[in-house]
């Protein structure tokens, strides 16, 4: 019957540790990278996840012709510079930020509506050697339009 216990303690533990993470990037998204958006308005989605250097994730993004739009990438302090690519659909790069001092925001606007592809990378730190040395932590990308008064 112990045993029993124990073992659903530990499948329970297994099944809540990541929602925690989760929890605590999506806060780490509202605290910190939500600033990053001032003075646009915050379209209400936190996109957020854990990553560790070398890694890297995509977001498909819908944006509306005629609207003008603040896009912020915030990592973690633990991690290097974050890297983020915009692309069409068929993989035309439109901005990269590592060609712009790896700016933490871009404000743009659409010709016309369309889907295009956020590519986010946490580089590898040029001293980290051994995958025991890697670090990981919270990357955000979140949306702001702006509301003209």
């Amino acid at each position: 019957m112990k045993s029993r216990i124990h073992i659903l303690l530990v499948f329970s533990l297994m099944l809540l540790l990541p929602a925690l993470g989760h929890g605590q990037c999506k806060n780490f998204a509202k605290k910190v990278c939500r600033l990053e958006l001032s003075p646009y308005i915050h379209d209400g989605n936190y996109n957020a996840a854990i990553l560790t250097e070398g890694e890297e994730a995509e977001l498909f993004k819908t944006f509306y012709a005629g609207q003008e739009y603040r896009m912020a990438v915030c990592g973690s302090e633990s991690l290097p510079k974050v890297e983020f690519t915009v692309m069409t659909v068929d993989r035309k790069v439109i901005y990269s930020n590592a060609s712009n001092g790896y700016a933490s925001n871009w404000t743009f606007n659409v010709e016309a509506t369309q889907q295009l592809i956020v590519v986010v990378k946490v580089p590898s730190a040029a001293s980290s050697s051994d995958d025991d040395e890697l670090c990981s932590g919270c990357v955000s990308i979140m949306f702001g339009l702006k509301i003209d008064a």
